[in-house]
């Protein structure tokens, strides 16, 4: 792995099945791939673990993000909105950001997401911008003290018993 995860990182994707943490990590070695060198900000945030790629720490000169969820991850374009989306894969109606829907490996090896990639690179001037870095500086922005992570798939006998989706509950509780 050219760009090994920080620990911090793996820290963070603990509360995830494996599977869903091995999707993250290969959706982050890809995006850097095609990114790095660049600033990588992470944040444990309340609904996701979230990590930002851009030409600083700042969240304004972020180009590309990942969001991991529980039964999936999302490559988030910041302006996607002006990205060309010929091949289809682009999701969202916001003003700016689009994203792809990451499910499994086979996802990213679709070329099309790369291409997706390299246009936000291109399209956000990162050549030019991160010309006096040396490699990935990764960096933790903001731990959220109050989350919602994924329950694994344990389900408690009390709520088991009642009928209860646990995974409700533990979202009203927050």
């Amino acid at each position: 792995m050219r760009h090994p995860p920080p620990k911090e990182l793996l820290q963070f994707l603990e509360p995830y099945d494996r599977p869903i943490r091995e999707l993250a990590l290969a959706t982050r070695s890809l995006v850097l791939e095609e990114m790095a060198p660049c600033a990588e900000n992470m944040y444990d945030a309340y609904s996701a673990v979230a990590l930002g790629y851009g030409s600083s720490e700042r969240l304004k000169d972020g180009v590309v993000h990942i969001a991991v969820y529980a039964a999936h991850v999302n490559i988030g374009f910041n302006h996607g909105n002006e990205l060309d989306n010929k091949k289809g894969l682009l999701q969202g109606t916001g003003r700016r950001l689009r994203h792809i829907t990451i499910k499994s490996v086979a996802d990213l090896r679709n070329p099309a997401v790369r291409q997706y990639l390299r246009a936000a690179y291109k399209l956000a001037g990162m050549k030019e911008a991160t010309r006096d870095f040396k490699d990935v500086t990764s960096v933790v922005m903001a731990i959220y003290p109050k989350r919602r992570r994924p329950l694994h798939n344990a389900i408690p006998n009390k709520q088991h018993a009642r009928g209860e989706n646990p995974r409700e509950g533990a979202r009203r509780s927050l």
